[in-house]
């Protein structure tokens, strides 16, 4: 977050996920879960898909799923 964010909102940013965390632990009596790396990879590379098909768009292109596998020859 910092390099995209910068210091102070990452900073910010953080506080915001822990206070929300917090929160909810508190009103609704749930405990925290770890969601693991592999979710917030997997939300990744859905934001990075997304993001790709809107510029693809914007640039009168469409993007087509690859169906073959791609090796290093």
């Amino acid at each position: 977050m910092k390099s995209r964010l910068g210091g102070a909102a990452a900073i910010t940013a953080t506080a915001h996920k822990l206070a929300v965390l917090f929160y909810n632990m508190l009103k609704f009596g749930k405990e925290y879960v770890d969601a693991g790396q592999d979710y917030y990879e997997q939300r990744y590379k859905e934001r990075m898909i997304k993001n790709l098909e809107r510029r693809a768009e914007r640039f009168g292109f469409q993007l087509v799923q690859n169906t073959q596998a791609v090796g290093v020859s």
